[in-house]
């Protein structure tokens, strides 16, 4: 009994320290504290704000009976720099069957483009164009009446650099870009375009398109090339687009308004979509880009001579007779 009534109390007094020290004991941190958050980053930079500018003037009154026209217009918020074009970005889907969005690069240009423009008009029908930054230095002329007819106007960078190219810095790969949007604002008259931005040669550097995303430009990519850059002649470039949108049913047609052949082959494209019951979607942003003031006062600099400017031959001179 004795042993008994010893174990007992040993037993009591166990199970009253343990309780003593259990109370002084700090509660464990929850698994999810446990676990803390990382040293806060440094933020990144705002985007600037979209500037207050006059609305675009409104595409022309169709008055051609049967016209390809347009079906409808759809507005793009930019925000977050969202990525259009099944080639490299699935999620926004907003195509309808038999719909498409006729897009342009590397213009403007001499002729090329203002073909496009009559083909375009002709039709009652409207594109994106994403001219090179240079080149609108060369013909700001010519984006102005781009511009004016109402057609949607983003940027292609500076000099169609490819923005994978290893031996570009990150730096250079962002001047590339706001030197090519503060081009295209200049070449409009102080008009910033559409915060619309196709890669050159559609390669696509990660930090770049996480550079575009914050500053809340759109990316487009497209869903089917017409590779007129490689046609021997205009049919081919009607040829190659309509086998593709046999398969595909819609998209975003990827041309280029630098093109001798689109140009030429616009009119054809125009008729063989309207006969295969394909109609036209117009893309606007919401808001204009917002460019760097950096970036339009060093371009100011290098505009500012247009006779030491790198414009090519054929578009200074040109025989009038012989």
């Amino acid at each position: 009994m004795r042993v008994a009534a010893k174990l007992i109390l040993a037993s009591a007094l166990t199970m009253a320290l343990a309780s003593a020290a259990w109370s002084q004991t700090p509660p464990a941190k929850p698994a999810a504290a446990a676990a803390a958050a990382p040293a806060a980053q440094p933020a990144a930079a705002p985007a600037p704000a979209a500037p207050k500018q006059p609305p675009q003037p409104a595409r022309a009154a169709c008055n051609t009976p049967g016209a390809l026209g347009v079906a409808r217009t759809v507005e793009i918020d930019t925000t977050g720099g969202p990525g259009f074009g099944f080639e490299h970005f699935k999620e926004l889907d907003f195509l309808k069957e038999h719909e498409v969005v006729l897009t342009f690069d590397d213009g403007p240009w001499p002729r090329n483009t203002p073909a496009v423009l009559k083909a375009l008009a002709d039709e009652c029908t409207t594109g994106i164009f994403f001219p090179i930054g240079k080149h609108a230095t060369y013909e700001p002329e010519i984006l102005k009446q781009v511009y004016a007819a109402g057609h949607t106007v983003g940027s292609h960078t500076w000099s169609h650099a490819n923005l994978n190219n290893k031996k570009l810095t990150e730096q250079q790969r962002k001047d590339e870009i706001e030197k090519g949007f503060a081009a295209v604002k200049w070449a409009l008259g102080g008009i910033a375009p559409s915060p619309f931005f196709r890669f050159p040669a559609l390669q696509h550097p990660p930090e770049m398109v996480t550079y575009l995303g914050n500053r809340n430009i759109a990316i487009f990519s497209c869903d089917l090339d017409s590779f007129d850059f490689k046609a021997s002649k205009p049919e081919k470039v009607v040829d190659t687009v309509m086998k593709k949108l046999e398969k595909t049913g819609k998209g975003i047609i990827l041309m280029h308004d630098f093109q001798k052949h689109t140009a030429e082959a616009l009119p054809a494209l125009l008729q063989k979509l309207k006969a295969g019951g394909f109609k036209v979607v117009a893309m606007r942003a919401k808001s204009p880009v917002a460019t760097m003031p950096e970036y339009d006062q060093e371009l100011l600099k290098d505009v500012k001579l247009p006779t030491v400017s790198q414009r090519p031959v054929n578009s200074v001179v040109t025989t009038v007779s012989e």
